[in-house]
């Protein structure tokens, strides 16, 4: 194997093992701070790291006045009210459930592209679907499925995930657009910051910044992880991996990051690995792996 290709390998490999530890690290912060503090200084360090990327590569420019509307509301969408979703949702749901939850979001893409794009859809994405919906009622059941029968779809936070899985679907579509003009890079540190200024007017509405002084050494070891790794250099090496290698290839990769939050999970949260997870889990990653099979 070439050099260069095993570079860009292990640069997807790197991003999704980091992304999936995300949840696990995000857990951990919020024993300290509110989800709000905890996304704001996330991006704020993310921020910093993809604007010194896109300018190491000269890639920088303002865009137009005429997308700034475009990117603002990616950016809400994105991260704004993504990360919210999902930290807000890592409260009371487990670190592990939530990563095979988002493992769902191509099943979502799939559906907008039928119901919004009159994309077709076959037999074999329609089987995959409904694999991955089963797949979510196995995990977030924790296989008691009588407990769907008096109304109660496992943890509050798990909902707050599935809603955050169908607004990434939304956002990734919307982006198609901006990707057609702008380098992968420079488009997400513009809906990254704006992104993290609508969060400051949420953190400066609640908590203020005098709650970042409730931070142990271990909730800043979480933050950090998340701004350093997760919104900063795994952005760059999965950028660098999506220009190097085929699409789909790179995709591939994704399924590892439920794996990894459910082993990290267990080593540093005591999150139980339950037959009903490893059952639920592999029934989603075949149904998305369906989903996916004909659009490759």
């Amino acid at each position: 194997m070439p050099k260069t290709r095993l570079v860009t390998y292990l640069e997807a490999l790197f991003a999704v093992i980091v992304w999936g530890a995300s949840f696990i690290a995000t857990k951990v912060a919020l024993r300290d701070v509110s989800p709000v503090t905890v996304v704001w200084l996330r991006f704020a360090m993310g921020v910093v790291i993809l604007g010194v990327a896109v300018a190491a590569r000269r890639q920088f420019a303002l865009p137009d006045r005429s997308e700034w509307g475009y990117l603002a509301l990616l950016g809400f969408l994105g991260i704004t009210f993504h990360q919210w979703l999902q930290s807000t949702g890592l409260v009371t749901s487990q670190a592990s459930t939530t990563a095979w939850i988002v493992a769902t979001t191509p099943v979502f893409m799939a559906l907008l592209g039928w119901l919004v794009l009159k994309e077709s859809l076959g037999w074999t994405q329609s089987s995959g679907i409904i694999l991955a919906a089963a797949g979510v009622i196995l995990v977030v059941s924790k296989g008691d499925l009588t407990s769907l029968a008096i109304g109660r779809f496992g943890e509050p936070g798990d909902v707050l995930i599935l809603v955050s899985s169908l607004n990434w679907a939304v956002f990734s579509s919307l982006s198609r657009r901006g990707l057609k003009t702008h380098p992968a890079a420079r488009m997400m540190f513009y809906v990254m910051t704006f992104g993290w200024l609508f969060t400051g007017i949420l953190l400066f509405a609640g908590p203020g910044l005098g709650e970042i002084q409730q931070l142990t050494s271990g909730g800043w070891m979480g933050v950090a992880f998340l701004g350093i790794f997760c919104s900063g250099l795994a952005y760059i090496a999965w950028y660098d991996a999506l220009r190097a290698l085929p699409t789909a290839q790179t995709g591939a990769f994704l399924y590892i990051e439920p794996l990894v939050a459910m082993v990290v999970a267990a080593f540093v949260l005591a999150e139980a690995v339950t037959a009903a997870a490893l059952t639920g889990g592999a029934v989603i990653l075949l149904g998305v792996w369906l989903v996916n099979r004909n659009q490759r």
